[in-house]
């Protein structure tokens, strides 16, 4: 009988890195008074995203989660903006987060999340403190440069993501999917397309790049206003190397607002087959209480080791991903 390949498949130097950069992280939010926090990785609600699938856990009745039913979480962003609610002031997380169905060269169902929150900062002022963390972890001798959605497509893409109709984006997907396929597509997803083949790798002959003011449609939890005339989300993502490594948001902190992109959420979930998610009933009181105005982001720890140790995969930098663990 063939014995599996039980050893890791990260080096003895991947660890010693991945152990250097914890200290490194804690080092640098300790010396800006940023507090860790622990918060539960098996919880009674999942996230409703469209793009996200939690891991279902099935429990015990009577111990917590009335109907036997927990999702392992996809990030502590619920429970972390519980805690803003109830006044803990600045904190961070480093957390395992999980994530169903993503496995690949850049993707693990398990990993490692970076995520922290700063009550009165805006999504450019945090934008500059991911700087500084990323820019002192890689050694780099300036900070990331800053370019819009709006901006990036049509230097990359030459297409304006918010003036270009829903045919000519689909046009242009005919790039790289079959035309049946283009036609059936939503806006975002062609835009998303648009971005995967041509912005990104773009992006991997640029320096480190934030790409923010995304298009409202794409804010997830992020607030919106008008710029440009157009509506955006106030959603930031960092780049370096091709790899984006973070997703940042000027935090909503409006109950109704959340509650009906829940709902808009359950609507395109339904619409493409997957589980209606129930809305969290904690978060959503948490808001009402009132969660001060605050921007967060949520930074992948394993892809930051893939990028300064020049990894391939996310398999160097990890000592069991799936396939062995």
């Amino acid at each position: 009988m063939m014995q599996p390949d039980w050893q890791p498949t990260a080096s003895l130097q991947a660890l010693k890195n991945r152990a250097e950069l914890l200290q490194f992280v804690r080092g640098f939010f300790a010396s800006r008074q940023v507090m860790e926090v622990e918060t539960p990785v098996l919880a009674r609600h999942g996230v409703s995203d469209l793009h996200l699938d939690a891991i279902t856990a099935r429990t015990a009745a009577g111990i917590g989660f009335p109907d036997g039913r927990a999702y392992l979480q996809t990030s502590p962003e619920y429970h972390m903006k519980r805690l803003l609610a109830a006044g803990s002031g600045p904190i961070f997380q480093v957390f395992r987060a999980f994530r169903d169905g993503e496995l690949g060269r850049r993707h693990n169902p398990e990993f490692t999340l970076l995520e922290w929150y700063r009550p009165g900062f805006a999504d450019d002022d945090l934008m500059t403190e991911v700087g500084d963390l990323v820019a002192g972890w890689l050694g780099l001798n300036a900070p990331p440069q800053r370019i819009s959605y709006r901006q990036a497509l049509q230097r990359w893409a030459g297409l304006d993501p918010f003036l270009a109709s829903d045919a000519e984006l689909r046009v242009v997907c005919e790039s790289w999917l079959d035309k049946a396929l283009a036609d059936t597509l939503s806006r975002d997803i062609c835009l998303d397309v648009i971005m995967s083949h041509q912005v990104e790798p773009a992006l991997a002959k640029e320096p480190p790049t934030f790409i923010c003011l995304y298009p409202a449609s794409q804010a997830a939890l992020a607030k919106t206003s008008i710029v440009e005339g157009q509506a955006m989300a106030h959603r930031f993502e960092l780049y370096v190397r091709g790899v984006e490594l973070c997703n940042g948001y000027w935090e909503l902190t409006d109950a109704a607002e959340q509650a009906r992109r829940f709902e808009l959420d359950n609507q395109l979930r339904a619409e493409a087959g997957k589980p209606v998610m129930a809305a969290d009933a904690f978060l959503l009181a948490a808001l009402n209480a009132g969660m001060p105005a605050s921007a967060g982001v949520a930074l992948g720890l394993d892809r930051l080791l893939m990028v300064s140790s020049g990894a391939d995969s996310i398999a160097d930098v990890m000592a069991f991903p799936a396939p062995r663990a």
